[in-house]
This record gives structure tokens, sequence and C-alpha cells, in this order.
């Protein structure tokens, strides 16, 4: 017999979402646009022409700028908003963490508040009866749980909010930025729980700003772009679509700003570029390979006698610091008369696991002023570690040996 495919928990067809944006805000506005009310107005598409299909069991996140349409689009899958066209299904119970106290009434108390927003996510009483204890020590809001959550800071709102959603047994669990409000604790009780839930075959929907985030948990991304898909697949090659897209408006955004400021201040040290070679000194372009050595050279030109330091720095795209070098750790002294200097950086047999680095280079004084700066200088991409996880890899192995004990 031919195998059936499997229904998905989440169907859009060719979805969009159109806002209209008003102009006449205030009196003297309604005032100018009254014979033309038309030209008032303008059409917003947040979302244009969206498909795509989320199977029982994937973890999906959802990525991409500012204003791309990533909150749009976990609104219109939770039912929160309706598409001005195209078709949206869903199946199961969806619980849904959208926004900062959402589906919270600020005049009650958590306790009511935990029984309203569970009443919200499809919860009959004696459900909620049933886990209230587990939901309030999940939260952590201890003795405030009879306070008015109008007095709850916005980690107190985010931590039971959240509390309530997980104990809602959701089959769809939806996630924007709001887990970003809470603290390191609570966020890594968050990351357990939603592990567990992949355990537990649930579906899962994340919108985040963290690549790594999204390179830790999720097993598929969805990049968008101006309210359109232009990825949809492998984690990997997703957030590296979105990179791409950052370093397009940097270099945008860097030529806008040198066309607007011509005139130039005159500086001791200029750092006029910084290269990336293997060990056989061929520029890198492309994936790195684990045990590659690399070689990572600053062309600086100092304009006034000066003692200077300068170096490196490779960190995450969350500006994380992996490895940083200069000349002052390894006790180089840098020649403080005038002249254009190239100073050379070697870093043998590296083992980065990271998708990607981002580079810079810069120069201070010795007393750490700085003189000079370029960020980011380039972005180095790693292959990936086939068998572990974390920022470095290593030549693996393992072995099974029959216990004595046994």
């Amino acid at each position: 017999m031919p195998k059936t495919a499997s229904i998905p928990i989440v169907r859009l067809d060719d979805v969009s979402k159109r806002f209209i944006l008003h102009k006449d805000k205030s009196l003297k506005d309604r005032a100018l646009y009254f014979t033309s009310r038309k030209q008032s107005r303008s059409d917003f598409w947040a979302l244009s022409n969206v498909s795509l299909e989320i199977q029982l069991g994937e973890t999906v996140g959802l990525i991409g700028h500012n204003g791309s349409g990533k909150s749009t689009l976990l609104k219109v899958i939770g039912g929160i908003i309706d598409p001005s066209g195209g078709v949206v299904e869903r199946r199961g119970r969806v619980a849904a963490l959208l926004e900062l106290g959402a589906g919270f009434h600020p005049d009650l108390s958590g306790r009511e508040n935990v029984y309203l927003n569970a009443a919200i996510l499809g919860m009959s009483r004696p459900e909620t009866d049933a886990v209230f204890e587990e939901i309030v020590e999940f939260s952590g809001i201890g003795e405030f749980i009879d306070s008015q959550v109008k007095f709850y800071s916005s980690g107190m709102y985010v931590r039971l909010a959240f509390a309530v959603a997980v104990h809602s047994n959701p089959d769809l669990l939806l996630v924007d930025e709001v887990l970003a409000v809470g603290d390191e604790p609570f966020q890594l009780k968050c990351m357990t729980k939603i592990r567990q839930f992949q355990l537990e075959g649930r579906t899962i929907v994340l919108v985040s700003h963290s690549a790594d985030q999204v390179a830790e948990i999720c097993t598929r991304a969805v990049v968008l772009d101006a309210g359109k898909v232009v990825h949809d697949g492998d984690v990997g090659e997703g957030i590296r679509t979105l990179r791409e897209g950052y370093e397009r408006d940097r270099v945008e955004a860097e030529q806008e700003s040198a066309q607007r400021h011509r005139v130039t201040l005159a500086e001791p040290l200029t750092i006029h570029g910084v290269s990336v070679t293997d060990g056989a000194g061929v520029a890198i372009d492309g994936p790195v390979e684990p045990g590659t050595d690399l070689t990572i050279t600053i062309d600086a030109q100092l304009k006034e006698t000066l003692s200077w330091i300068t170096g490196f720095t490779l960190a995450n795209p969350l500006g994380q610091t992996v490895y940083r070098l200069n000349t002052e750790g390894l006790g180089m002294e840098l020649p403080d008369t005038p002249g254009r200097y190239r100073v050379s950086f070697s870093v043998p047999a590296t083992n980065f696991s990271s998708s990607q680095l981002v580079l810079s280079a810069g120069a201070t004084t010795p007393d750490g002023h700085i003189i000079a700066s370029v960020n980011p200088a380039g972005h180095l991409d790693f292959t990936a570690d086939p068998s572990g996880a974390g920022f470095v890899q290593f030549a693996a192995s393992g072995r099974i040996e029959t216990s004595a004990d046994s």
C-alpha cells in the first residue's frame, strides 16, 4: 500500500496581510486631507504570498530583519489576526506567547489571570486547578500570585504567561521575542521546557533575533524579507541568508553615510584593510575547514609618532567574544614612527565550529584609548561539527566496552 502523507498541523496557502497606514493622526492632518481622504492613507503589505506547511513535531524558527513580517506571520498562524488573502489551516490546541501582557487584565490578580489566560487557551477550570501549583512554581511568582498584575515587572509578566502557556498541554506552541525579557535562569528554564516539548513530539514556532538560539533548538528555518519567504529549510543556510542581508544593509548604510559626511576627521592611525589567508597564503573565500591555519593581517598607517597596540576579535553575531588576540598579548613591540605597517597574526589549526563569526580589528594606545576600529572587518564561515555542538570542535571519538560487573 502507498504511504499516506502526513497531515500538517499548520498550512498556509498564498497568505498575504495588508495594513492601512493613516497620515491624518492630528486635527491639522484631518483638515489638510479633508477633501482628499485617499491621499491620507497608504497600503502596507506585511506579508506577501506566503505559503508553507509545518508538520507535527517540527521546531521552526522565523527569522528576519526588523519589519520583515515575522511577528505578523506568527499572529496569522495563531489566529490572532486574519489574513487579507489566502488560506490558513491549523489543528490542535494552540498556545501563543506573542506580546508582553497579552491575555492579562492589569486589574486582576496573578491568580485570576492564570485562570483567565488558561480559559483563553482552551483549558477548563478543573484542568487549570490540576496544574495551578505547577504554574506558580514554574513562574517563580510566589507570594505575588495574589497581587494585581499591573504591579508586576515585565519579567514577572513573561514568567507567568509562559508558565500558563506551557502547562496548557498545547499541540502547537507559538513564541515571540518576549522570552528575551526574562533573566538568564528563567531563559534556561524555558529552553529546558522547549526541549522537553520537542521530545514529546509537540510543534513549536519560534520568532527570535538570536541566530545562536535558532541554530541550537530549531529543526527548520524560515527567513522573511519584506513580507516574503526568501528561505525555507536548512537552519544553517537560513542563518547564512539572514546574515548576508545584514551585511548588504550594512554596506548600503556605510555608503549612504559616506555620501552625507564627506569630511574625514584627522586620526593618528588608519586601518586600510584586514585580510584573512590560509597557511599557504591563499585568501579565504568560503567555509573554513577544521584544522585550517589562518593568518589575519592588519594593514595600518601610523601618521604621527605614537605608541600603539593592534589586534583582532572573533565574535558571534550577538557580540559575544569567541577569541581575541593583540600585539601586547604576544609581547610584540610595534614601531612608533610614522609609516605604513602590515601586522600579521598566525592562528594555527583553528577548530571553531560556529557557523559564522564576525571579524573586527582595531588599534589603541597602551592606556586603552581607541584610535582606530573596523567593525565588522569581515565574516568567517566555519564548517559545523557533524558530531558535536558548540563554539569549538575536536576530532572526537568514542568506544563501547563490556563492563566486568555486568
